[in-house]
């Protein structure tokens, strides 16, 4: 499998998972009477990130997987989210980035140095920063993402965690 297929399409599907999580809890939020924008500061655990860090995390584990291993510069995102529509506007922006990438544009990132900020004077190759650290960070983010909506009751399931399936026929 190509660094691609590995990478992009498959954060694409689960930022529009997340994002369909969000319609999902805003719409229970209604139903049960209170202001959805009270998840957003919702958390599993005291001292783990609330929800919106979470997004933004799941979105900049995304954006920095696909920059760093095509050489690209990622978009800029302040953190500043503080409403449900925010998050949404975050998702959307950083799913139009991951468009603007194809297949052509990871040429050469299994091998390629990728440098890290917090980590300087190191790199590490494009294989193992994907598969080593950007794959696991991208889904421990999405992972306690939804699960701190079905910690405060949104019914979410399996299926709404895995989305679509490219089913074939035999």
């Amino acid at each position: 499998m190509s660094m691609y297929a590995a990478s992009v399409p498959q954060m694409k599907k689960m930022l529009q998972n997340l994002d369909k999580w969000i319609e999902a809890a805003v719409a229970n939020a209604k139903s049960r009477g209170f202001d959805p924008n009270n998840l957003v500061q919702m958390r599993l655990a005291p001292d783990q990130y609330p929800f919106v860090r979470q997004v933004q995390s799941s979105c900049d584990t995304a954006k920095f997987t696909a920059a760093r291993l095509t050489g690209k510069e990622a978009p800029k995102h302040p953190d500043t989210e503080t409403t449900i529509e925010e998050l949404h506007a975050r998702i959307k922006t950083v799913l139009a980035y991951l468009d603007t990438f194809s297949e052509k544009d990871f040429a050469g990132a299994s091998e390629r140095h990728v440098e890290l900020p917090w980590a300087q004077g190191k790199w590490v190759p494009g294989n193992e920063y994907l598969n080593e650290l950007q794959l696991p960070n991208f889904y421990f983010h999405v992972t306690t993402a939804y699960a701190i909506l079905r910690h405060s009751g949104v019914p979410l399931g399996k299926q709404d965690y895995i989305g679509n399936v490219n089913l074939r026929d035999k």
